[in-house]
């Protein structure tokens, strides 16, 4: 008789799983600011699963469907978080991707509205953690409300945002009905303050005579850096309060397995305003590295370095701004969104006459007004295609698609089309999707955007880091959506309802 074969043990669970998104970061960060990385960003390269060739698969790449997609690997199409906003049908308005008008913030000022995941149509890594087991804890955090709800889920014990209105870390009544001591003691210390009238100066200059990327002080020479969060300092206030949150939920030391995710949103705001050539990204990256790295020790000082799992990506990347990209030789556009909108404005009025036809949005999703369609009774479909042949008879424009199109699949099946249908929801996306040539972009002069599936736009870091993963540099292609199965893997729990990757068996121990 054949002795039966051992089975392997089962690799150890971590005790705290740190999920980053870093905002706005392109892939080509890691390398050509490499030579500034020594802290976090250094030790995820050097001992993590680095895949140099991961990607969204759907088009519209923006903060919430990022976000959204990261933890649960669902794209548009079925998580439902289509964009940062979008035209509801059923309430007839404008709706972000987490505004909730049923629950109250909490933290700030009284009475404000909350937000909360209910626009999120699918589960979670979180969702089925806690699922699997009620004592996990998941905390979502980020400057950004959408953030720090749209990874963490359904379920998480709380998200937390940064509220400028009252200077405050807030979160909303959907979560907990007050801050929790912790919380509420790092508003006290009301850390802000020590940034006002502050410039930002490249981390390693040597004194302040230099220029500066930027001050907290209006009306000087230097350009005005805005608000807290459109600084390094922003993120800076982000992984101060992750670290609170860590011992203030004693993250890392309960019965199963717990979930942070951080989202560093403040690259993001830099990067729209100065483009990813500018100086000023390279500083924000190297510094981004220092904050990861001091959120890694603190972690591992509580749970244990074999305890931890890491995983890092970005919800995506940005198009080099038209002048820099003009000045090297390289085709590059501003566009102006008035002129689209106005062009397919006249073009239904010459057709169908006056009326109100289009409702508030942005250029790449445009939405009809259904009331007027309605009222002169016409068919939607022949409306939409006027409104597309107008659209794509603007200079800079590569493709358009009505929403006819997307739903019965009637399009160039090859990556674009492909990625337009993944980002398509018949119940939220709007009616006509306007794609600009590469390089071109519908944002005002000096700064820069993304949205685009051009791969500038999609190709974004993924590493993983913990005792259950292969160190080494993985060549192979892969989806940022399939971070969710192969969490769910390690974990032991189900994989989040509309995930669409597969696991990443090649990196598990």
């Amino acid at each position: 008789m054949e002795p039966a074969l051992s089975a392997a043990p089962p690799a150890r669970k971590p005790k705290l799983v740190i999920a980053i998104i870093v905002d706005q970061f392109r892939y080509d960060y890691l390398l050509r600011f490499r030579d500034g990385y020594n802290a976090g960003l250094a030790r995820l390269l050097d001992n993590g699963a680095v895949f140099t060739d991961a990607h969204y698969p759907h088009a519209h790449l923006v903060t919430a469907v990022g976000h959204s997609t990261y933890m649960s690997g669902a794209p548009p199409s079925i998580s439902g978080i289509v964009a940062n906003e979008w035209w509801d049908r059923e309430t007839n308005q404008s709706v972000t991707s987490v505004s909730d008008p049923q629950t109250k913030s909490v933290g700030g000022i009284p009475g404000i509205a909350g937000s909360s995941p209910k626009r999120l149509l699918v589960s979670t890594i979180g969702d089925e953690l806690k699922m699997a087991d009620p004592a996990a804890h998941v905390i979502g955090i980020s400057i950004k409300d959408r953030a720090s709800i749209l990874p963490s889920g359904h379920m998480a014990d709380a998200a937390y945002w940064y509220d400028n209105d009252s200077n405050n870390w807030v979160t909303s009544d959907y979560y907990r009905a007050q801050l929790p001591e912790w919380a509420a003691a790092v508003n006290a210390k009301k850390t802000y303050r020590q940034f006002l009238g502050k410039s930002w100066f490249p981390f390693d200059a040597k004194d302040e005579s230099g220029q500066p990327f930027c001050t907290m002080v209006a009306g000087t020479e230097a350009r005005f850096c805005g608000n807290i969060e459109a600084t390094p300092w922003g993120n800076e206030m982000i992984e101060a309060f992750a670290e609170a949150a860590l011992a203030g939920e004693d993250l890392g030391r309960h019965r199963g397995t717990d979930l942070l995710t951080v989202s560093f949103s403040s690259n993001d705001y830099v990067g729209h305003a100065v483009g990813p050539d500018d100086p000023a990204v390279r500083d924000i990256s190297i510094r981004t590295d220092r904050l990861i790295g001091k959120l890694l020790a603190a972690a591992e000082q509580r749970a244990g370095q074999e305890n931890v799992l890491v995983v890092l990506s970005a919800d995506h990347g940005v198009a080099p701004s038209p002048e820099v990209n003009k000045a090297r030789k390289m085709p590059g556009e501003r566009l102006s969104d008035f002129a689209l909108t106005g062009a397919i404005n006249d073009s239904l009025i010459r057709k169908f006459g006056p009326g109100k036809w289009l409702m508030p949005g942005q250029p790449a999703m445009i939405y009809l007004n259904l009331e007027t369609i309605a009222q002169k009774k016409l068919d939607r479909s022949e409306v939409e295609r006027v409104a597309a042949d107008a659209a794509r008879a603007q200079p800079h424009i590569a493709r358009v698609y009505t929403r006819h199109d997307l739903a019965a699949g009637a399009v160039q099946q090859d990556a674009i089309g492909r990625a337009m249908m993944l980002g398509f929801n018949p119940e939220r996306s709007a009616d006509i999707f306007v794609l600009q040539e590469p390089y071109a972009l519908f944002e005002a002069a000096p700064g820069s955007s993304h949205g685009t599936p051009y791969d500038y736009d999609t190709h974004v870091p993924l590493i993983f880091m913990g005792a259950q993963i292969k160190a080494g540099t993985y060549s192979q292609h892969v989806w940022v959506n399939d971070v969710a199965p192969t969490l769910a893997q390690i974990l032991g729990v189900e994989t989040p309802s509309g995930s669409i990757g597969r696991v990443l068996a090649e990196i598990l121990q």
